[in-house]
C-alpha cells in the first residue's frame, strides 16, 4: 500500500471516529462549569429540613441498606483468586460504608466523587467532600479534562483518571448530576419575575407558624375602663401586666370593656398549604414520609405507593452497581493478574441465598459415600441434631 493510500486510510479513520458535534461553548470549556444548585445548599437542606433528610435517608436505606455480596464466573480458572482480590479490597476500604455515604450524596445532590489512590494502581479509595469540587473542566466535545477543587480545599485540578464520578441523571449535557433536592431548591423565572424555590416557600410558612401561634394562642386584648382617672388606669395597667396572660380573669366594680383580636374565619389557607407541601413531597420522589404523616392511607394504597417507589430504587441500584463493577472491581482484578472480563465479577444487592438443607439428601449422600462420616455428623449438628462426640 502506497504512502498516499495509507495517509488517506488513516485520515478516514480519524475523521470517522472523532466527535464532530460540540456539547458546550468554548468559554465554558476554558473556565469550567459549576453546579446550578450549589452542593452547600443541598447539604444544608439535608441537615436542616426534616422532610429533605427523610427523602434522602428513606431512598438510600432502600438502595444500599440491604448490603451486598460479590460473585464471579465459576467457569473461569482464576475465579477464586479474582473474587479473593475483590473481597479483600472491599473489606480494606470498607466499601459497604462508602456506599452508605455515596448513596445519600447521589440521591440528594446527584453526585459523589471518589478519589483513587493511586490512579495507576488502586491501593485505596476515599470520598471527597461534595463542597470540595467547585468546577468541572471539559473540552468542547464534553470530555472531562479535570475536576477543580475550591480555594478553601487548595484549588487543585484533579485529573479524570484520579476521580470516580457518580453522575446520576445529568440533564441537557451538564457535567453534574441531578438529585432529588435540586427541583426543591431551584428558583424559576416566570414572566420576567423570579419565583422562590419550594423549600424557601415551605421555610417561610414554617417561620410564620410560631408567630401566629404566639399571637392568637393568647390573643391581644384591649381593656377599656370608662371614666377611670389616669392614676387609677395606671394602677390597673400594673395589675393586668403582672398577671399571666393566658387564662387571666379580673373582676372590677367599674364599667369595663375587653376586646380581643381574633383570626378572621374567612381566612382559609389550607388549600394553598397543601399544594406547597405536596410539591415538596413530589420532589422527594418517595411516598414514605407521606404515608407516615397523612391519615387515611389504606394498606392497599400504601402498598401500591411503595411498589411505585421501588422502580426508583432499582434504577439507583443498577446505576451504582455498574459504576462499582467498572471503576473498582475490574481494575482490582486486572492488577491482581486476572482477566476482569472472563472473571465477570458482579456486585449483588442483599445476602446470598443459601440452599435449603434437606435431611433426606444428606442421608442419601452418606449412603452413596459422597460425603464422609465426619462430614455427615457436622452437617447434622448444624441443622440441630444432638450427636455425642465419638471418642478418639
Amino acid at each position: 500500500m502506497s504512502k498516499n493510500k495509507i495517509a488517506k486510510w488513516l485520515h478516514e479513520r480519524i475523521t470517522i471516529t472523532r466527535p464532530i458535534g460540540n456539547l458546550l461553548p468554548a468559554h465554558l470549556s476554558s473556565y469550567g462549569e459549576q453546579p446550578t444548585v450549589s452542593f452547600q445548599d443541598c447539604i444544608e437542606a439535608y441537615l436542616k429540613d426534616p422532610a429533605c433528610k427523610a427523602f434522602v435517608d428513606f431512598l438510600a436505606d432502600q438502595v444500599v441498606g440491604v448490603g451486598f455480596y460479590t460473585t464471579v464466573n465459576e467457569g473461569y480458572d482464576g475465579a477464586s483468586g479474582a473474587k479473593e482480590a475483590v473481597d479483600g479490597f472491599c473489606e480494606k476500604v470498607n466499601l459497604d460504608g462508602m456506599l452508605q455515604i455515596a448513596a445519600r450524596e447521589i440521591i440528594a445532590a446527584g453526585n459523589s466523587f471518589w478519589e483513587r489512590i493511586e490512579p495507576d494502581r488502586i491501593v485505596d479509595l476515599r470520598i471527597l467532600p461534595l463542597t470540595s469540587i467547585s468546577r468541572i473542566k471539559r473540552d468542547v466535545h464534553g470530555n472531562v479534562q479535570g475536576y477543580v477543587q475550591s480555594a478553601s480545599y487548595g484549588g487543585k485540578t484533579l485529573t479524570p483518571e484520579r476521580i470516580i464520578h457518580f453522575n446520576w441523571n445529568p440533564v441537557d449535557g451538564e457535567p453534574f448530576g441531578t438529585g432529588v433536592l435540586r427541583p426543591l431548591l431551584e428558583k424559576m423565572t416566570v414572566g420576567g419575575e423570579t419565583r422562590m424555590s419550594f423549600l424557601e416557600m415551605k421555610a417561610r410558612i414554617e417561620k410564620m407558624l410560631p408567630e401566629i401561634f404566639e399571637k392568637y394562642a393568647g390573643p391581644d386584648e384591649l381593656w377599656i375602663f370608662e371614666g377611670v382617672s389616669d392614676e387609677k388606669l395606671t394602677e390597673y395597667q400594673r395589675i393586668i401586666r403582672s398577671k399571666p396572660k393566658a387564662g387571666a380573669r379580673f373582676v372590677y366594680n367599674r364599667p369595663a370593656d375587653i376586646k380581643t383580636v381574633q383570626i378572621d374565619p374567612r381566612t382559609q389557607f389550607q388549600t394553598y398549604l397543601e399544594h406547597i407541601i405536596n410539591q415538596v413531597y413530589l420532589g422527594g420522589e418517595t411516598p414514605l414520609p407521606k404515608l407516615f404523616t397523612t391519615p387515611g392511607f389504606t394498606e392497599a394504597s400504601a402498598k401500591a405507593a411503595v411498589e411505585l417507589a421501588e422502580q426508583k430504587v432499582y434504577a439507583l441500584q443498577r446505576f451504582i452497581k455498574r459504576a462499582i463493577e467498572k471503576e473498582v472491581f475490574a481494575p482490582i482484578i486486572e492488577q491482581a493478574g486476572f482477566d476482569s472480563k472472563d472473571a465477570g465479577c458482579r456486585l449483588n444487592w442483599g445476602t446470598p441465598e443459601k440452599p435449603e438443607t434437606v435431611v433426606a439428601d444428606i442421608l442419601q449422600a452418606a449412603q452413596l459415600q459422597l460425603i464422609s462420616r465426619e462430614e455427615f455428623r457436622i452437617m447434622m449438628k448444624k441443622i440441630g441434631w444432638e450427636l455425642a462426640e465419638i471418642p478418639s
